[in-house]
């Protein structure tokens, strides 16, 4: 794998877990769960991939964002494929 894209994945990561972790303890895990996914989709979209979503929130009418077959990344068509399993607060 590429360090740029493995770093860039990490930050994906890192993101989602933050705007999550700032709500912990409130009792309102939809709150949590929308930053972690914002926070996702935002970081998402910085990484030079042509990225699909093929495990995700749900199907397009269940989830704004992060639904299943959703393309994500800043990718050309040099930029590489792939297919993304997301779930970004577990639990």
């Amino acid at each position: 794998m590429d360090r740029d894209l493995a770093l860039g994945l990490v930050r994906v990561t890192e993101v989602a877990a933050l705007g999550a972790a700032k709500l912990m303890g409130r009792g309102d895990k939809n709150a949590a769960d929308a930053a972690a996914v914002d926070g996702m989709r935002r970081m998402f979209d910085r990484i030079n991939i042509r990225g699909t979503v093929v495990i995700g929130e749900g199907e397009m009418d269940e989830a704004p964002m992060l639904y299943i077959g959703e393309k994500v990344g800043k990718g050309d068509e040099d930029s590489p494929e792939v297919d993304i399993a997301v779930d970004p607060l577990d639990g």
